[in-house]
């Protein structure tokens, strides 16, 4: 999983958006793109997730077990 993560991120940030000038221009562009990747992404409605983003599923998930474990 983690090599399809780098693909993904050289294909849509390091190759598309460079050349780049400096290596702070490298960090900010790969912390935009981390936050779009958990904030914003809407992950494909397989099963019952839904079109959320991978932080929203998360979040829901946590809630959920808490919310099992009250009732247990």
């Amino acid at each position: 999983m983690a090599e399809t993560i780098n693909g993904l991120f050289k294909a849509e940030v390091i190759h598309r958006r460079g050349p780049w000038r400096s290596f702070e221009t490298v960090e900010y562009a790969t912390l935009e793109w981390v936050d779009w990747f958990n904030n914003r992404r809407l992950l494909e409605p397989i099963g019952t997730i839904g079109t959320i983003p991978p932080a929203e599923a998360e979040t829901n998930f946590y809630a959920a077990l808490e919310t099992e474990g009250m009732v247990a």
